[in-house]
């Protein structure tokens, strides 16, 4: 069963006004328009840890002698894609090579 606590946050009065105004023109109560704002924040938060871990793992594999892109390999493959084209993945190659084997 989830519980609800009770919270006090010290606003100044300027910022009080903001978020009363923002809060209007998004047809919700200031108490929801905080809420939500806390929300996406801690949601932001949280996926931007996410990112961090998954990159910190990836780029423990690639120091370690995993494959990695060659990131000219990547560019023209992102230019391409850009350019609507679909292209083949370029391939992985291990740190130690500056290109690709055979």
């Amino acid at each position: 069963m989830s519980t609800t606590g009770t919270t006090t946050i010290r606003l100044e009065d300027a910022l009080k006004a903001r978020i009363a105004a923002a809060a209007a023109r998004a047809g919700k109560s200031a108490h929801a328009f905080m809420l939500d704002a806390i929300a996406q924040t801690v949601a932001e938060s949280e996926a931007d840890a996410a990112l961090h871990t998954v990159a910190e793992a990836r780029w423990t594999a690639i120091a370690a002698g995993g494959p990695a892109v060659a990131w000219e390999d990547t560019r023209t493959w992102l230019e391409a894609r850009t350019a609507g084209a679909t292209p083949p993945r370029p391939p992985a190659i291990g740190p130690a090579r500056k290109t690709p084997p055979g």
